[in-house]
């Protein structure tokens, strides 16, 4: 997926507290489906970032919206979710828009996992880690975020049995 077929630009700046700020020029809603390959791939970065405890510094992405409503904030200060960035940064690229787009369906999906106890069954623990099945890959891949850069639970849901029956 190329960045020049999408009107998103990127800019970055860094506080002097260390803070990162990403100033994304559209919504989280906005940002491109990634492939499942990428976001997997991601999954497996950041699984290994996080037994290694690579958390990268504080970042804040602020998605610009039109010019009568206010930006869409995330800051990720939480040492998971910026060990995560830092995995998918190195990997990917924040500063682009499918790295940033494959960063915020990995953070959406994590979330998605910890509150949706129907999505436990989406997902093999054991002894080398986690695999997340391909049918939920797949959605999260293709979903849409929504305001908070979320996944909306009740569609991703909807859709997932949908794809099951139709088979």
């Amino acid at each position: 997926m190329k960045d020049s077929a999408i009107a998103i630009k990127i800019r970055t700046s860094a506080s002097p507290n260390g803070m990162v700020t990403y100033l994304v020029t559209a919504p989280p809603e906005a940002l491109p489906a990634v492939l499942p390959r990428d976001l997997d791939r991601a999954w497996h970065h950041a699984r290994a970032a996080a037994i290694a405890d690579t958390a990268g510094p504080a970042l804040l992405f602020r998605f610009l919206r039109g010019d009568d409503e206010a930006p869409t904030d995330l800051a990720l200060t939480d040492s998971d979710a910026r060990c995560w960035a830092e995995a998918v940064d190195a990997a990917n690229g924040l500063d682009t828009v499918a790295g940033l787009s494959v960063c915020l369906r990995l953070l959406a999906l994590i979330d998605l996992l910890a509150r949706e106890r129907w999505a436990a069954g989406l997902i093999a623990i054991n002894r080398d880690g986690a695999e997340i099945s391909a049918e939920l890959l797949r959605e999260a891949a293709s979903a849409a975020l929504n305001r908070e850069a979320r996944f909306d639970a009740a569609q991703m849901q909807q859709r997932l049995s949908t794809r099951r029956l139709s088979r």
